[in-house]
């Protein structure tokens, strides 16, 4: 199994602060808008980018969940073993928000597609929005497209695209691997 470097710890960082300014040009003081997590991967990304709103770009009024979707995935019956489902943090309502969607990898789809179902839960938003670090532009399978997106990767279906972040791999690099 042999692994590209697609991201180094400094590129990952001036996409974060790229993305952060996106999103403030689109929702200036974020009193309408909500950044909500995919579990488990997409918590790391949007942890960092609220992190950077609030410190660094001095947005006070940042409300974060975090959402699992595991049971609400087409796929979670396919295994051979039970799945574990991750904690769904929302402590606000999403009814007439502006919800941001963030995950680490944009590949299929079909985890975008679960989120759009399991937000129902919370409320009906105003409007969705998806920003993703990697955007796999050739592997969908639903027609769902990134609002903002740090880089876009081609990569066949046998490889595989890994994010590394220091708080759960002790490093931020993004891989790719050939299986």
């Amino acid at each position: 199994m042999s692994q590209k470097v697609l991201l180094n710890s400094k590129e990952v960082n001036i996409i974060l602060h790229r993305l952060a300014c996106q999103l403030i040009e689109n929702h200036e003081n974020f009193e309408e808008t909500v950044l909500v997590g995919i579990q488990p991967r997409g918590r790391f990304l949007a942890n960092r980018l609220a992190d950077l709103l609030r410190e660094e770009y001095k947005i006070k009024s940042i409300q974060l969940g975090h959402l699992d979707i595991t049971f609400f995935r087409d796929d979670f019956r396919r295994g051979d073993k039970p799945l574990a489902a991750n904690t769904t943090e929302i402590d606000f309502i999403v009814e007439d928000k502006n919800v941001v969607f963030i995950d680490d990898v944009l590949h299929t789809g079909r985890s975008i597609r679960s989120a759009l179902t399991a937000i129902q839960s919370f409320g009906r938003p105003k409007n969705i929005e998806l920003l993703t670090l990697i955007d796999r532009r050739f592997s969908r399978h639903l027609p769902i497209q990134p609002t903002y997106k740090g880089r876009q990767v081609d990569a066949i279906d046998e490889q595989r695209v890994k994010v590394n972040w220091l708080e759960n791999a002790g490093e931020d690099v993004v891989y790719l691997v050939d299986k």
